[in-house]
């Protein structure tokens, strides 16, 4: 085990939004990406680290997009909760065969696939080293897997959430189309939900400021890089209370 001092988060939830789980394709599991996102976290386990995993589900069904089609937007958006299990499901099987051990909790139950998330079995798991992938959201429609993100590291005793996407860090527009996108190495909660930079949504930042969670925003697109965030070493956005 590497020494735990070197970590800056010690505990930390980890967003991967399901986009994460389908690799360059459209559209469902990637297998080997999920085996490397998998050997990422448990790299970091073996640091020390307790992590909190939180998976959207838009690689195989979006709510929203659900919704815009004339679907019932609640009933649109359990699906999108079914869909990150199925998610969650694919995670833990990669982290467990790779020698992680791991717990699924699902805020819907569903006792003959996984366990239900209670927040003291949940944090029974975390102490004891197992990743706790936690899937369906919070079991309520309306409600992003981003703002469960920043629920579930509030109620894991979490030191931040960090959100995993394909670049690294906040921009004031999308780098890969946008060449003059500015990047920003530290934001305030007030400059996220002013400029609508959308690294979460208004609820998850909103969620997070009040409760001073900070929000990291890294790439995962490079292998060990959660890891070198863990440490303080990898480029990323911090966006907390102060600047």
């Amino acid at each position: 085990m590497s020494d735990v001092n070197s970590l800056r988060y010690k505990r930390v939830c980890l967003k991967l939004s399901g986009e994460a789980m389908s690799g360059r394709g459209a559209f469902g599991i990637d297998i080997a990406v999920v085996n490397r996102l998998a050997r990422d976290v448990g790299e970091a386990v073996q640091a020390g680290v307790r992590i909190v995993v939180v998976l959207g589900g838009g690689n195989i069904f979006r709510g929203l997009a659900g919704a815009a089609k004339g679907m019932d937007r609640a009933t649109a958006d359990y699906m999108g909760m079914l869909a990150t299990v199925m998610n969650a499901l694919a995670f833990h099987n990669a982290l467990e065969r790779q020698g992680t051990p791991a717990r699924v909790l699902s805020a819907i139950p569903m006792p003959t696939i996984c366990e239900s998330y209670v927040r003291a079995k949940a944090l029974h798991h975390l102490e004891n080293g197992r990743v706790v992938i936690c899937a369906a959201g919070t079991g309520n429609p309306f409600f992003t897997t981003d703002t469960t993100a920043a629920l579930r590291a509030i109620e894991m005793n979490c030191d931040a959430v960090a959100k995993a996407t394909q670049v690294d860090g906040v921009y004031s527009a999308d780098p890969r189309t946008d060449p003059t996108a500015v990047r920003y190495d530290r934001l305030t909660y007030a400059d996220v939900l002013a400029r609508d930079l959308k690294v979460m949504d208004g609820a998850a930042v909103a969620l997070a400021r009040d409760n001073g969670l900070p929000i990291i925003v890294f790439s995962i697109e490079e292998s060990g890089n959660l890891l070198k965030m863990l440490r303080g070493e990898a480029r990323a956005t911090i966006v907390q209370g102060s600047v």
